[in-house]
């Protein structure tokens, strides 16, 4: 294995690490959040993306933002998970990266997130970023110097 300086580590691209597409657990936005919360819990997740029907991501759900959609004021209204969709209730404040990104800025914006969504230029869903992966290459990286 190759030994990278800090700075060579830092500006590597993100394209090779990115868990692709396919194999991540996604809603459309028009689902209901009974399709979703059900998805949420067999996946094992606590927040997953939002595509539309062209594949484009649109923001995260998570099994908080149902909970507080459902609550009412004296208890869960679970009546609403069938009739409520989940672009009525899903989070678009959540920062993206895209594919030709470094290490560097994944690493600045995985802070406070555990994975980040990878776009296109035309936001297209790419994949993710994890946290857990930039953690592996940094040990391999530290532990190869």
């Amino acid at each position: 294995m190759i030994s990278l300086s800090s700075n060579e580590f830092l500006e590597t691209n993100i394209k090779e690490f990115i868990i692709p597409s396919e194999k991540v657990a996604h809603v459309q936005k028009g689902n209901s959040l009974e399709h979703a919360l059900l998805l949420l819990t067999k996946s094992g997740y606590s927040s997953i993306p939002v595509l539309d029907s062209a594949f484009r991501f649109q923001g995260l759900i998570s099994s908080s933002l149902i909970t507080d959609a459902v609550l009412g004021l004296e208890r869960f209204e679970f009546e609403k998970l069938e009739s409520m969709k989940v672009e009525e209730v899903m989070t678009t404040e959540f920062p993206t990266i895209s594919v030709q990104a470094t290490f560097k800025k994944a690493i600045e914006l995985l802070i406070d997130h555990p994975f980040l969504c990878v776009v296109s230029a035309d936001d297209y869903f790419e994949g993710i970023m994890t946290r857990r992966v930039i953690l592996k290459q940094l040990q391999r990286n530290i532990y190869n110097s």
